[in-house]
């Protein structure tokens, strides 16, 4: 089950809620026709749940938001960013652990 936890970000409010956005955010780039996407969305989910407050958790579905995917240069799925102040500070390409995504926020 998805975690109320995570926002849904799209190519309408991906500036205000990523780039303007006070705390840092893990941005999940998926699509809902990749397996390794369905996969690594529970541990997503359990993130957005130990990060509350500290991170913002979200994900993006590069069908639904070809411009944000294509402006960033997305070219797999999943593709995992992180951005602090505006900036991508951290980025991973592919299924991995959530002791690598938790790594990647503290970058």
């Amino acid at each position: 089950m998805a975690s109320d936890k995570v926002h849904v970000f799209n190519d309408l409010n991906f500036d205000q809620e990523v780039l303007k956005s006070d705390l840092p955010v893990l941005v999940d780039f998926t699509a809902t026709w990749c397996g390794p996407c369905k996969a690594l969305a529970p541990i997503v989910d359990q993130l957005a749940d130990d990060l509350q407050g500290t991170v913002k958790v979200g994900k993006l579905d590069i069908d639904d938001s070809p411009i944000t995917a294509g402006k960033l240069g997305v070219r797999g799925v999943p593709t995992v960013m992180v951005f602090k102040n505006g900036e991508r500070s951290a980025q991973h390409v592919g299924l991995t652990t959530k002791a690598k995504l938790t790594e990647l926020v503290k970058v």
